[in-house]
């Protein structure tokens, strides 16, 4: 462990004589820990990281190439500063160290001030390269925040309007978090699912039904069966959340969690066979953002309590979802929701509505 010292340095050399060099030299302003090979040199890192390794290239056993090409390459070590220690002056042993990922490099026999000097300059370079990533770092969370801040108020508003459906944002963006990493291993997803993608999608799935606002309450509202003209207008909810959202994408840039939202509110009641809406796309035609979404909100339908349809059993739900698999939904995600069913159980279960809808996802003959 550090001591009172600011900065910690590993030396790395088997010759005992260079060692007690760099010890004085460097002892009364650094932290100096020690190693006498390479396989204890990536032990002790790995215990302790030290801001500074002084790393011999000549020594038994793994040398120091291969130590470097070892800290290197684990992400947990890549960015210690490694200054090579060597008697070679030789340009290419040079550049196939700094190649390698190297700092600098120090000659023997060790001149003393010329030591401290790059010792010093790769410490202070190393303190403010680590106050800039703290500064990023610190932005990156002040981002994420209002990122979700941003989602989470806009979705309230929505939700303000359909007082029925209660957890259903939370429900339904776990649910599409669950399958996406479900699937995001498949031949047929890996290029389009990955872990940053799926945060993405998850953070940016509450808004899937920001465009209700757009519709009137004595539609949104209406108890009964809608008119054909009453459900042509709350089809066009997908529409007015497309139009929203696309707004602020082109605010926020097309790098934007937003290109996500507008594809979730504007795609998710599209289905696999074409009949779906607005534009009735059809399967690879339809994102994988709006066919996950699909999915989730349908599954959220079933389950949970409406005043025209009790709420449905999980198995009667993965049954109904199961026999439109390749006419509403994609099928391979259908195959996928199979394997991980009882994990939507979990979700559903956790964040139910109500005692009456935890009771009904159990029960028994309701499938």
């Amino acid at each position: 462990m550090k001591e009172n010292r600011e900065f910690a340095i590993l030396v790395v050399d088997d010759t005992e004589t260079n060692v007690d060099i760099l010890m004085d030299t460097l002892g009364d302003d650094y932290d100096i820990r020690v190693a006498m090979d390479g396989e204890s040199a990536l032990e002790n890192v790995a215990e302790d990281k030290p801001d500074l390794i002084l790393l011999d290239i000549m020594m038994p056993g793994m040398d120091g190439y291969e130590v470097c090409r070892r800290l290197k390459d684990d992400p947990a070590t890549h960015d210690i500063p490694v200054i090579f220690l060597t008697a070679m002056t030789d340009e290419q042993n040079e550049a196939k160290g700094l190649a390698m990922g190297a700092v600098d490099y120090v000659t023997k026999p060790f001149s003393s001030e010329l030591v401290k000097a790059r010792v010093s300059n790769q410490l202070e370079l190393k303190k403010h390269q680590d106050h800039l990533q703290e500064l990023v770092d610190l932005r990156t969370k002040e981002l994420a925040l209002t990122q979700e801040v941003t989602i989470y108020s806009l979705a309230s508003l929505a939700e303000t309007r359909d007082p029925e459906t209660g957890g259903h944002i939370l429900r339904t963006q776990r649910y599409v978090k669950t399958l996406a990493h479900q699937l995001k291993n498949t031949p047929e997803f890996e290029k389009t699912l990955n872990n940053e993608v799926i945060d993405l999608l998850y953070n940016s799935a509450p808004l899937h039904d920001i465009g209700k606002v757009g519709v009137a309450d004595s539609i949104l509202l209406k108890p009964g069966k809608l008119t054909d003209e009453e459900f042509a207008e709350m089809k066009n909810h997908t529409i007015y959340g497309r139009n929203a959202l696309k707004v602020a994408e082109e605010k926020l840039g097309d790098n934007s969690f937003m290109q996500y939202a507008r594809q979730i509110a504007y795609t998710h009641h599209e289905k696999w066979d074409g009949s779906g809406y607005p534009n009735s796309l059809k399967g690879e035609g339809i994102p994988v953002s709006g066919r996950l979404m699909a999915i989730a909100d349908v599954y959220d339908a079933l389950i949970s309590k409406r005043v025209y349809k009790p709420p449905f059993s999980h198995a009667k739900a993965i049954s109904i979802i199961t026999k439109e698999s390749g006419t509403h939904f994609d099928p391979l995600m259908v195959e996928h929701l199979l394997i991980i069913k009882d994990q939507f159980l979990q979700i559903a279960f956790t964040l139910a509505d109500s005692e009456e809808e935890k009771a009904a996802l159990t029960a028994e003959g309701n499938a």
